[in-house]
């Protein structure tokens, strides 16, 4: 969440700032008018407590000098002022409850050299590769949920048999093809990522700490009797890693990466494509995350960024990278990238990696702490992670890219010693 001092102090600039993302600003007015409030409630209970003491030392003494009636007046009124501080002590607590509740729905401020812009219409594209929409053959221009069907590598009629629409099922070559994405994704990034197989179902404080709640409560599944969550994304689990603790300014930047199965209801997705892969409720995917501390963080979400792009670059897939501008970034971004690839049977650049900084935003709320190396006290880190590969879309875009006149599919050179095969 947005750090409520600063909406204190500098309030004009925290306005400014997020009149650029687009929202009505009656939500950040409450939360000035209730710490306002908050400050004079704590203000008025902190005298009555000491008024209190006062008065039963008071007490205290008038008893010693044996002056009981004016000891039984002065307990009297002790306790009366004991009241109020305990009233208005609960009347605190509930503002601040209710300045908590709002700060939780107030997006991030936007990083100054974000794009400004009203919606994803506005992203500025950055990079364009491998890309020559006259290159595709007829072959080609054949939509995955088509063919991969009809070759037996993906069952989306069964897979609805057991889940529901929006299930997807994987099998024989398409199965494999996928499990070596996986490893792929996830060997390109061992030389600097710690490989974490974290657990996927999580307490309600931890998807708060990410954002994804409250907001985004309806695009995901809650188990009800156990009260926890399926992950949206392995971020959800990685970003709470540390929480509560707090770390040492040598350790950072702190690099992690996840492989997970990802759930998500899109409940928001009436009107989308959510044919064959391109919108599923269950998939596979490998991210990265890092803490950092505020000055690394611009160099680690570049380095994140690199990664993400390198990876659909070996795979041989024409992409693009995306600036989100103001208009378009998610609650708890601070600034974004996005690498879509470009999938030719269905026609569509397919966003394949969020590459986000998140600033103080999710670390506020996880209690992710780092103790500088040249400093007292402690500092807020910063949290920045991406898809290292998400499997749906990128192998969408790759049987459609390498589909063969004869139907077959060509296994990219950095996936075959994965498979053991060079064509399916």
């Amino acid at each position: 969440m947005i750090d409520l001092r600063l909406v204190r102090t500098d309030y004009d600039a925290v306005a400014a700032a997020m009149a650029r993302r687009g929202i009505d600003l009656s939500e950040l007015e409450q939360v000035a008018a209730l710490d306002e409030r908050h400050r004079s409630l704590t203000t008025e209970r902190d005298v009555m407590r000491h008024e209190v003491k006062e008065l039963s030392q008071q007490v205290g003494q008038l008893k010693r000098d044996g002056r009981d009636a004016e000891a039984d007046t002065a307990a009297a009124e002790s306790r009366k002022r004991g009241e109020r501080e305990k009233a208005l002590a609960a009347e605190a607590d509930a503002v601040a409850a209710e300045i908590h509740d709002l700060l939780l729905h107030i997006p991030n401020l936007p990083a100054p050299d974000a794009p400004d812009g009203a919606d994803e219409g506005d992203n500025p594209v950055l990079k364009v590769q491998n890309f020559d929409p006259d290159s595709y053959g007829e072959h080609q221009r054949v939509p995955h949920w088509e063919f991969a069907v009809e070759a037996g590598w993906l069952d989306m009629e069964r897979a609805a048999k057991l889940s529901g629409s929006m299930f997807a099922m994987l099998r024989g070559p398409g199965a494999s093809l996928a499990r070596a994405m996986v490893q792929f994704g996830l060997d390109r990034n061992a030389d600097r990522y710690e490989e974490i197989r974290p657990p996927t179902l999580v307490h309600s404080q931890v998807m708060v700490s990410t954002g994804q709640l409250p907001k985004f409560a309806d695009d995901a599944y809650w188990l009800e009797r156990d009260d926890l969550w399926a992950i949206p994304t392995a971020e959800v689990p990685l970003t709470s890693l540390a929480s509560g603790e707090i770390l040492d300014e040598a350790d950072l930047p702190m690099r992690m990466m996840a492989y997970t199965p990802c759930y998500r209801r899109e409940a928001g997705a009436a009107g989308r494509d959510t044919r064959g892969l391109l919108r599923v409720h269950e998939f596979d995917k490998v991210e990265i995350l890092a803490y950092a501390t505020p000055e690394q963080a611009p160099a680690v979400h570049a380095e994140i960024l690199e990664r993400a792009e390198a990876a659909v670059a070996e795979l041989g897939l024409a992409y693009r990278i995306v600036d989100i501008c103001t208009g378009d970034l998610g609650q708890a971004h601070h600034r974004s990238w996005d690498v879509e690839v470009y999938a030719p049977g269905a026609d569509q650049w397919l966003e394949v990696s969020s590459v986000s900084w998140y600033s103080e935003y999710q670390a506020r709320r996880a209690n992710l702490r780092y103790r500088p190396s040249e400093e007292k006290g402690t500092r807020i880190l910063h949290t920045l992670n991406g898809s290292a590969l998400a499997v749906p879309r990128v192998w969408a875009a790759l049987v459609e890219t390498y589909r063969q006149p004869d139907g077959s599919v060509v296994i990219p050179d950095v996936l075959r010693p994965y498979l053991g095969r060079d064509v399916l």
